[in-house]
């Protein structure tokens, strides 16, 4: 049997005839499209733009159920903390106290706010506490706002009362007493990030004054933040539109290649839209950059396609020939390069972060239906619009990247050059990736500027105090009061201890030193007794005691459960960086580990608070980078290997990502940035996203080879047609991208727009340089005993046999196939062929 006959290649003659069928209905299966769009649509309005605080939490992680199981009992992460700051004179004062009562009063009131976990010098929780001559405990508020005039000898007697009071000078007042915290825990389920911001600022409006600086830092007012520059984040959405829209009319300066790619995206736009609405997801303003890549992308599918159509237009005087031609050149190797970016895409959903798993499903639907709205849609399109009058395409600067690509990539020579130079950079990629941490790599948020308001109040807060990050480790014990146990209260001093020894943590507070402090107190403050005490009755009676001098309910709540079963430990953090918390969560693990079981019936529990959660966090992204890259750079290996039959392009392929991701990485380590749950997405869409690049180019290499028969020459034309438009929606990208960059006040969009445009620029120059440079050196089967069957389909076998070609060495400027015609020339018009696999 003729291996060119399609009765030699069942399959994809099948494959052939469906895709020419297609052809046969275009306005039918554009209505269908278009119906589809009316109904996704229809679904936009009902789309909800917000962040929710436990979409960002890995909900199987142990420290998140532990976090769970105490935020209503002993707080979570979702902490306001405001430092009224005097930089005049120190906060025993009576206006200074009065604004600081105001202060507390209005943060008490926060919507969402747990009342018991308020803390403030001026609440009525913070309590001096007594003995009196008839051995009675007594105890009273600090500051009573009935009484605000207070005389000198009074404040200085609130001085010294504060400073004896190891639970509030410290924690809640400043050494210099110059500032003071006004500290809320808010209930995640009545949580509203931006009335609560809108509430913050309003105070910090109203009690501004000369001589007083009002700092406010945690979870909530960060995402408030981030809500401030929505505005912002349609403001630059609307230059990158405006931007890309230019660069089209400078590349094409026709309609055609102007408003049908924007068409394809503004359709692609909808569906997606659409498909998350009828999920029924959030869209977290945090992870808008997926989104707008995924749109980029379809702009650039669009690209490729219209760039393609006017080359074949140079061929064929029929446009609906050259649209069907394009269809049948592009539309697999495009599919395969969609399919790309949805398997980076969902496997994200691998790790177990609700916000990531989400946008796993939603993006990865998203990514695929480009393979209707642009890859089927437009050449459709393009075969029932009117033929362009002018198909002529006009040199412009864009061009001369693929002709100067085109130069570099010359022979072998240069391409074993140029290969021996990635080696090299591949080389120093793996040293600099070792450099990247897991976690912040500095202190305060990543999402915003180091000298944006938020970092300003959290490195005012955490100079002026032990720490603004709370790091939770919770005691448990089997029965019933088991915490009164003496021996259960040593450990856990035995644990305060060894943490404190820990430079990073600042203070710590728990039922141990409740206990010291109050038994203490029964003995005229000597500090001899400042000790836990044998005996669990006397234990008791000192909690007791000291529950009982407080008329606030629940006065032993911060420290016990109810039922005296669990503890709840606090130490405090001045950062979040991920060298802080490993060393925290290490020094923690090692002393369960070294102590564990000596006392019968106590477990301890990690980890609760801002730490723990962030613990959590960095833990789950750690995991999900483990497991998402293999697994994309495997299937993708394995869907290139299978769609061409050969395992050399999927090496080549697989060579690809390698390259670009490594020095991703290498990028991170030398600029500081962290692996976390907001990065790793990013790294898994752009390997996705961009070996597309590296598979038109491969595609092409094999295409130009069965029409020129000579491999040089083949890639040099690629280089110089597919390249082109490789290179122009690389920069088009780029250009779009690089507006998050200039203009996002939101750190993390700019620091995420680089990322990706270090993506964009390593894939294009992998695809550009690297794999022509491949072809060249490795002379790969797969293309160069690449044969066109009657179909115009492309094949190639494990070797030729003599009825089919003479063999000539390839790349000698001689026929690979008699019934193919050599063209040298590089000026060749483009080929015919469409590009598929056996």
């Amino acid at each position: 049997m003729d291996k060119h006959s399609a009765e030699a290649h069942k399959a994809t003659h099948w494959l052939h005839a469906f895709e020419q069928r297609v052809f046969d209905y275009p306005k039918t299966i554009l209505g269908l499209i278009l119906l589809a769009t009316l109904f996704f649509a229809a679904q936009v309005p009902n789309l909800k733009v917000y962040s929710d605080f436990a979409d960002l939490l890995p909900q199987t992680h142990p420290y998140i159920q532990l976090h769970n199981e105490i935020k209503e009992s002993f707080g979570g992460a979702n902490v306001i903390i405001v430092g009224v700051e005097f930089t005049d004179k120190d906060i025993f004062d009576n206006d200074a106290l009065a604004r600081i009562h105001r202060i507390t009063q209005a943060v008490d009131s926060l919507p969402g706010v747990n009342h018991n976990l308020v803390a403030s010098v001026t609440h009525r929780n913070s309590r001096k506490v007594w003995l009196t001559p008839e051995g009675n405990v007594n105890s009273e508020s600090y500051y009573n706002p009935e009484h605000t005039d207070l005389s000198a000898a009074q404040l200085d007697q609130l001085r010294k009362d504060v400073v004896a009071d190891a639970r509030v000078y410290g924690p809640l007042v400043s050494p210099d007493m110059h500032m003071a915290l006004v500290k809320a825990q808010l209930i995640e389920g009545q949580l509203d990030y931006a009335a609560t911001f809108d509430k913050i600022q309003q105070l910090r409006e109203s009690e501004a004054a000369e001589g007083v600086r009002i700092h406010v830092t945690g979870q909530p007012m960060l995402v408030g933040w981030a809500y401030q520059y929505l505005d912002q984040i349609l403001t630059i959405f609307l230059f990158t539109a405006l931007i890309m829209v230019s660069l089209l009319i400078f590349y094409f300066r026709k309609a055609y290649g102007i408003l049908i790619p924007l068409a394809g995206v503004i359709v692609s736009s909808i569906w997606g839209v659409g498909i998350i609405s009828l999920f029924g997801y959030n869209l977290d303003p945090l992870s808008l950059v997926i989104p707008f890549l995924i749109s980029a992308r379809a702009m650039s599918h669009g690209i490729q396609l219209v760039e393609r159509y006017y080359q074949e237009l140079a061929s064929h005087a029929d446009h609906h020939l050259s649209a069907r031609l394009t269809f049948e050149s592009l539309f697999r190797p495009g599919s395969l390069g969609v399919v790309s970016d949805a398997i980076g895409l969902l496997l994200i959903a691998i790790g177990s972060i609700p916000l990531n798993t989400k946008m796993a499903h939603y993006a990865s639907i998203w990514a695929l239906s480009i393979i209707l709205t642009v890859l089927l849609a437009v050449p459709l399109l393009l075969s029932i619009l009117p033929k362009p009058r002018n198909i002529e395409i006009k040199h412009n600067l864009f061009r001369n990247v693929g002709y100067f690509c085109a130069d570099v990539v010359s022979g072998e020579r240069a391409a074993k050059k140029a290969l021996g130079i990635a080696l090299l950079l591949l080389l120093g990629g793996f040293y600099f990736s070792s450099q990247v941490v897991i976690g912040e790599s500095e202190p305060g948020s990543p999402i915003l500027y180091q000298d944006h308001d938020y970092n300003l109040s959290s490195k005012a807060v955490n100079d002026a105090f032990p720490g603004s990050e709370e790091m939770y480790i919770v005691a448990e014990t089997a029965e019933q009061g088991g915490i009164k146990r003496p021996e259960v209260l040593k450990a856990l001093a035995d644990l305060e201890r060894t943490m404190l020894l820990d430079p990073g943590v600042g203070g710590a507070k728990g039922a141990p030193d409740l206990v010291m402090q109050v038994n203490r107190l029964l003995h005229n403050t000597d500090p001899r007794w400042l000790q836990i005490p044998d005996d669990q009755l006397y234990v008791g009676g000192l909690m007791y005691t000291y529950m009982m001098s407080n008329p606030i309910p629940g006065a032993l709540n911060e420290f016990i459960d109810t039922d005296e079963r669990i503890a709840n430990l606090v130490f405090y953090y001045k950062d979040h960086q991920g060298e802080t918390i490993r060393r925290a969560i290490h020094t923690a693990k090692q002393w369960i580990a070294e102590n564990e079981g000596k006392v019968e019936g106590l477990s301890i529990r990690l980890a609760g608070g801002t730490i723990g959660v962030i613990a959590s966090q960095n833990e789950a992204a750690f995991e999900t980078n483990l497991w998402v890259l293999p697994l994309v750079f495997l299937l993708i290996f394995l869907f290139v290997t299978l769609f061409y039959s050969s395992l050399m392009a999927g090496a080549m392929m697989f060579g690809a990502m390698l390259f670009a991701t490594t020095l991703t990485y290498a990028y991170m380590g030398l600029v500081g940035m962290g692996i976390n749950s907001n990065t790793v997405p990013i790294i898994a869409v752009g390997v996705g996203v961009g070996i597309d690049y590296s598979i038109y180019m491969m595609d092409r290499i094999r295409a130009e080879m069965t029409q020129l028969g000579d491999l040089a020459q083949a890639v040099r034309r690629a280089i110089r047609t597919t390249g082109l438009a490789v290179s122009f929606t690389a920069i088009t990208l780029i250009a779009g991208i690089v507006m998050w960059v200039l203009l996002s006040d939101l750190r993390f969009q700019a620091d995420a727009a680089l990322l990706l445009i270090v993506m964009v620029v390593l894939n294009g120059a992998a695809a550009m340089l690297l794999v022509p440079s491949w072809v060249l050196v490795f002379k790969p089967k797969f293309i160069c005993t690449a044969y066109v069957d009657e179909d115009g389909v492309i094949h190639a076998d494990d070797s030729l046999s003599s009825d089919d070609a003479e063999a000539a060495p390839v790349g000698k400027g001689e026929p690979v196939y008699q019934a193919t015609a050599s063209i040298a020339d590089a000026s060749v018009k483009p080929s015919l062929v469409m590009t598929t696999k056996a």
